[in-house]
C-alpha cells in the first residue's frame, strides 16, 4: 500500500440508464440513485459488510465484485492489498436490472483500488476501464462523467461528449429479472431494415436536445425506437403494456432503460408520476408480476470519492 493512501475513505457511483430512446448502445444517462463504499485500512484480514437493498444478491466475501475488483486493479498497478481491509457495502441500486447496476460496482472497486494506492483517477481512464470489463462504453461513460454522455468507438478509441441535464423526473418501474444482458442482447437482430436504422438517427438528435434543455415537449416526439426495445420488451409479461400505459396516462416518454427489465417514464410533477406509476403496475399486476417503483431524478454527478481521512505517518 502506498503511504500516501488515506485509512478510511467513502466512494459513491450512480445509477445510469443506457439506451434511451433513440440513443441504442451509444447514449447514457445519470439518475440520481447511488451504491456506495465506504473503506478503512488497519488490523488483519478481510471484513465485507452489506447494507442498504437487494443484499441478498450480493456475496460477502472475495467474490464480492467490489473486492475482487480492487484485488485485480492493484495488482495491475503492482501494489499489494492492505493485511487488514474492511469493506461496507450500502447497496440502493438493484442488480440486473437495466440501471447500470455492474457498472456502477465496477467504478466503486476501480476508484477505491486507486485511493488506497495513493493514485489520482481520471474520469475518462474511468470510463475505459469499465468499459473493458463492461464490453461497451454507454452505462460507463454515464458513471464516469454523469449528466447526459454519448459515447461511440470500441476498445480504448472512444470518443465521447457530455451534456449537463436539468433535473427532470421520472417513474423508474423495475420487474424482477430473470435474463442478463448478454441473454438480452443475443435476442437482438443482426441486420434491421433501412427504414428503422434511419428512424433511430434521426431521432438521436433529437433525444440529446430534449433531454439538455428539459424540453419535454420534444422528448414526447423523439424518445422511439425501432432497433431493441420491442425484443427485449417481449421478455417480460407486462412490459410492453406497462410501457403503452404510462403514455396513456400522461408520461412524456416511456423507453426501456439499457437491456430491462426497468422501464423508464418521464413525467412533469409528482400527481403524474403516481398516476404513471399505477397504471404501469397494474399492468405488470396483471401479468402475474411483481414490480418495484421509484420516482428519481436526473444527476449531473459522477462517481468519486465523497470523504477520506488521511493516513497517519
Amino acid at each position: 500500500m502506498s503511504e500516501h493512501g488515506p485509512t478510511s475513505f467513502s466512494v459513491r457511483a450512480p445509477a445510469t440508464a443506457g439506451n434511451i430512446g433513440a440513443g441504442f448502445d451509444c447514449l447514457a444517462l445519470t439518475l440520481d440513485l447511488w451504491n456506495e463504499v465506504h473503506i478503512e485500512l488497519g488490523g488483519e484480514g478481510l471484513r465485507v459488510e452489506l447494507e442498504g437493498r437487494f443484499t441478498e444478491r450480493i456475496p460477502a466475501d472475495d467474490t464480492n465484485l467490489i473486492v475482487h475488483t480492487i484485488n485485480r486493479r492493484l495488482n495491475e498497478l503492482g501494489v499489494a492489498r492492505p493485511r487488514g481491509l474492511r469493506v461496507r457495502c450500502v447497496n440502493d441500486i438493484p442488480p440486473n436490472s437495466g440501471l447500470g447496476s455492474s457498472s456502477s460496482v465496477l467504478a466503486l472497486g476501480l476508484i477505491a483500488a486507486d485511493t488506497i494506492a495513493g493514485r489520482a483517477f481520471t474520469a475518462e481512464g474511468l470510463m475505459q476501464r469499465v468499459a473493458h470489463v463492461e464490453g461497451h462504453a454507454d452505462n460507463a461513460a454515464g458513471v464516469a462523467f454523469g449528466g447526459l454522455v454519448l459515447v461511440v468507438g470500441e476498445d480504448e478509441e472512444h470518443i465521447w461528449r457530455r451534456y449537463e441535464v436539468p433535473e427532470l423526473s421520472m417513474v423508474v418501474v423495475t420487474p424482477p429479472a430473470h435474463y442478463s444482458t448478454r441473454q438480452a442482447r443475443a435476442l437482438l437482430p443482426q441486420a434491421v431494415p433501412l427504414a428503422d436504422a434511419v428512424f433511430n438517427m434521426s431521432r438521436l438528435p433529437l433525444v440529446i436536445e430534449a433531454l439538455r434543455n428539459g424540453d419535454l415537449d420534444l422528448l414526447r416526439v423523439a424518445a422511439d425506437d425501432r432497433l431493441h426495445q420491442r425484443y427485449r420488451l417481449a421478455l417480460t409479461p407486462g412490459a410492453e403494456e406497462a410501457l403503452s400505459a404510462a403514455t396513456e396516462v400522461g408520461a412524456i416518454g416511456a423507453v426501456v432503460s439499457g437491456s430491462g427489465p426497468s422501464l423508464l417514464a418521464f413525467v412533469h410533477d409528482e400527481q403524474g408520476a403516481e398516476r404513471v406509476g399505477e397504471a404501469m403496475l397494474e399492468e405488470f399486476h396483471v401479468a402475474g408480476v411483481q414490480a418495484d417503483v421509484r420516482v428519481l431524478t436526473t444527476s449531473n454527478a459522477a462517481a468519486g470519492v465523497t470523504a477520506r481521512e488521511p493516513a497517519v505517518d
